[in-house]
């Protein structure tokens, strides 16, 4: 029911296992992290890098880990009624496996052969009416693991909401070029955030809706982005930032600030 390839030369010598964990629960929650991104992705050759790392660190077997996973889905198969539920779960599983082995959470899929597939979705352009449905559609189409985007911004509410299903499902984000406004919001979703040295970041107040005085849509500007970034785990002074400077000019944020802000998990040399 389930496939993974490419983690030949797992180690033969599982190390300690984690206090407070015995070895089943611990396959259960890799299991249930690499159902995940099955699940997630449509993709029997999809996993989670903790996955992997997890596998290697304990040595488990990869066909044990296959079979946990197919017990784990029959059983939400079951029970529809507790998908949420158990969805949730995989989550917690995901960010526990983190923990436990350092690694970064993110999808991999594997190719024909068994290699890494490294393929990275590369938009470019005004984030527009649909954009988060068209772009969710290629990466999925394309069998992406990953998101290059270099844009000019555009509407916050399209932004925000590929933001959080990249960040959900797994997915990491590049910029080799110019992201500014509504863009640091999809660069902000990612699961990991990749920059190069050259990038240019920049941000300024949102427009204010016509029905809403400029104070309080001011306000209520600032609170959301804020409230948005403190979601993706950046600290939420790029908001404050952002308020400060009006919307016909911009402030550059710098590779240290992005670093420091977590806006940025790593500069990268290109893509």
């Amino acid at each position: 029911m389930l496939l993974l390839a490419g983690c030949a030369g797992l180690s033969d010598s599982r190390q300690r296992l984690p206090a407070g964990i015995d070895a089943d629960e611990l396959l259960s929650k890799i299991a249930a992290c690499h159902l995940l991104r099955v699940v997630q992705s449509g993709d029997r050759a999809a996993t989670d890098a903790v996955v992997i790392a997890a596998l290697d660190q304990y040595g488990f077997e990869v066909e044990q880990m296959i079979e946990r996973a197919n017990y784990l889905a029959r059983i939400a198969a079951a029970r529809p009624a507790q998908r949420e539920q158990m969805v949730e779960i995989a989550r917690s599983a995901c960010a526990h496996l983190v923990r436990l082995t350092g690694a970064a959470s993110g999808l991999v899929r594997f190719d024909e052969e068994g290699g890494v597939d490294r393929t990275w979705l590369v938009v470019d352009g005004e984030i527009n009416d649909g954009f988060a449905d068209k772009v969710i559609a290629r990466l999925r189409a394309e069998r992406a693991v990953g998101l290059v985007i270099n844009s000019p911004g555009g509407s916050l509410y399209e932004a925000r909401r590929l933001g959080r299903w990249l960040r959900e499902n797994g997915i990491p984000v590049g910029v080799n070029e110019l992201c500014t406004s509504a863009c640091v919001d999809v660069l902000a979703g990612g699961i990991e955030r990749y920059v190069t040295a050259n990038v240019r970041l920049g941000i300024h107040q949102s427009k204010v809706p016509a029905h809403l005085s400029s104070h309080e849509g001011g306000q209520l500007s600032v609170v959301s982005a804020a409230l948005y970034l403190r979601e993706m785990g950046i600290d939420d002074s790029i908001a404050l930032a952002a308020a400060a400077v009006p919307n016909n000019r911009m402030y550059w944020i710098s590779l240290a600030e992005a670093l420091d802000t977590k806006l940025a998990t790593k500069v990268v040399a290109g893509f």
